[in-house]
């Protein structure tokens, strides 16, 4: 990667040029012609002498250095995520809850939250909008809107959004769900670039991260960077949480992390009991 602040620019110094004569000028533009037209019968001359074989090998391996390249920028695990997630959202009710998982753009960059309620109510990660005050939410199929954090919870890392909007696909949260391992999930988000990508998991146990009050679910999924605030959602498809990270767990390996949805219900029910 370049870095454009250290990138030197030079700029000619007027002061170092001289002027010249017509004379001299002119005779400068002749030796220029000059040595364009000896250039020029030179590359010509090489070109002749390359046989056509050593220019399609040529070709062919550049071809072949570009898929290489490919390769490394998606690996074969982010291809099979593609392929799972253009099986899942042949499913028809796959395809209806990607309707309410929406692309969060604040100042910093993009993530995934995604609708709640039909008249503009929206959940994601705390640490995708943070601080910004320019918020906005795209969905799939009812547009752009501009948005503003209603509440925000840093503890547990969830933000609620709220936008102007009526007649909104929304997800139904289940608060009470009791999560056992192995139990299936899908997720939805906006991984690496993608838009409304879908994919599957299990559940595998809680974990009690350092620094944290509460408990968070470890899962076994293809999670990557823009999947922060994708909905997890059981058999029933209801949301039983929210992405917000990955680790590296010695039994489990690397595993995705939510939050359960239980959380924000409990912190949302003492934000309305506290006194004001």
């Amino acid at each position: 990667m370049i870095d454009e602040q250290n990138k030197e620019v030079i700029h000619p110094d007027d002061e170092n040029f001289e002027d010249l004569s017509e004379e001299e000028m002119h005779e400068l533009v002749l030796q220029a012609q000059q040595d364009a037209l000896m250039q020029q019968r030179d590359e010509t001359k090489v070109k002749k002498e390359i046989p056509k074989w050593f220019i399609w090998l040529l070709s062919v391996m550049l071809f072949l250095s570009t898929f290489a390249g490919l390769f490394q920028v998606f690996s074969i695990p982010a291809l099979d995520f593609l392929m799972v997630s253009a099986s899942l959202s042949k499913q028809e009710d796959i395809a209806a809850y990607k309707k309410s998982v929406v692309v969060v753009i604040t100042e910093d960059g993009k993530g995934t939250g995604f609708s709640i309620s039909d008249d503009g109510i929206i959940l994601t990660n705390y640490h995708v909008v943070e601080e910004n005050r320019a918020i906005s939410v795209v969905f799939p199929e009812d547009g752009r809107y501009e948005a503003r954090v209603k509440n925000s919870y840093p503890m547990i890392d969830m933000a609620v959004l709220e936008i102007e909007g009526q007649g909104l696909p929304s997800l139904t949260i289940d608060h009470s769900v009791e999560m056992v391992k192995n139990d299936p999930i899908t997720f939805i988000g906006n991984p690496l670039s993608f838009k409304g990508i879908a994919n599957e998991g299990s559940i595998l146990a809680p974990i009690k991260l350092s620094g944290w009050t509460d408990e968070v679910m470890m899962i076994k999924a293809p999670v990557y960077r823009g999947n922060s605030g994708s909905p997890v959602l059981n058999e029933d498809g209801k949301v039983i949480g929210i992405i917000f990270a990955t680790m590296d767990h010695e039994k489990y390996g690397k595993v995705g992390l939510f939050i359960p949805s239980a959380l924000l219900h409990v912190y949302e029910t003492n934000d309305n009991e506290a006194p004001k």
